[in-house]
């Protein structure tokens, strides 16, 4: 199985700099199939929660998503950009050298690390929004499909709420698919999360991908995404 480009933190940035093709070598392309070169770019940025944090590197949810286009013959190739600890604020950091790449699709997680730090969601708001600028500066702009999070309920109702209306507002007011919770049917089920309680297992990290899956296939399916 190919797995996906791993472009981990600060040597995806620096490689993305440098050769502007993504840092670990591409995986070969299928038999008469395009090279990687030539394959449109699914890059996914996000926290642990895309890094794929203690799992192995094809049991988290790029990898697997990426074993579901080649199945179906779709050749895309999916550039996990996941790095753990995250906030919004480094992912903002990031985005810009990394959307050098030209993707096709930018499949955007971040914001459970300000969640868990109880930063303000103005913060995170604005963050999000800078990125979609981002993107949608870049020539030609990517397809985006924005991950949602939930924020821990110690936070208060007030916090809460306030944490998951910011990406509906963003999705909306950007016009982007939302997925409205990336870990849905995954979060505080302990048959699908490592024994910290946050991060999936292999077994969570299927059903995340079955849940993103149901967003970004309308996406490559109508022919949008080049």
């Amino acid at each position: 199985m190919r797995q996906p480009r791993l472009l981990p933190g600060l040597l995806a940035v620096l490689a993305l700099a440098c050769a502007g093709a993504g840092g670990a070598p591409a995986a070969r392309a299928g038999a008469g199939g395009p090279s990687a070169a030539d394959r449109p770019v699914i890059l996914a940025i996000g926290t642990s929660l895309t890094a794929g944090l203690g799992v192995e590197p094809e049991e988290a949810w790029p990898a697997l998503l990426q074993a579901r286009l080649d199945s179906l013959g779709l050749p895309y190739e999916v550039v996990n950009a996941g790095v753990s600890g995250e906030t919004s604020a480094g992912a903002l950091r990031r985005a810009g050298w990394l959307l050098q790449r030209s993707p096709a699709v930018l499949i955007l997680e971040t914001g459970a690390n300000d969640g868990l730090r109880g930063q303000d969601p103005d913060s995170l708001r604005a963050h999000l929004e800078a990125i979609l600028d981002l993107a949608a500066a870049a020539t030609p702009p990517p397809r985006v499909l924005l991950a949602g999070m939930e924020a821990p309920r110690n936070w208060g109702p007030r916090y809460v709420a306030r944490f998951r209306a910011v990406y509906r507002e963003v999705a909306a007011a950007r016009a982007v698919p939302l997925v409205p919770f990336l870990l849905e049917g995954v979060a505080a089920v302990d048959s699908l999360n490592q024994a910290d309680g946050i991060h999936p297992n292999p077994a969570g990290h299927r059903r995340v991908a079955d849940g993103l899956w149901l967003h970004l296939e309308p996406l490559l399916r109508s022919g949008a995404a080049r």
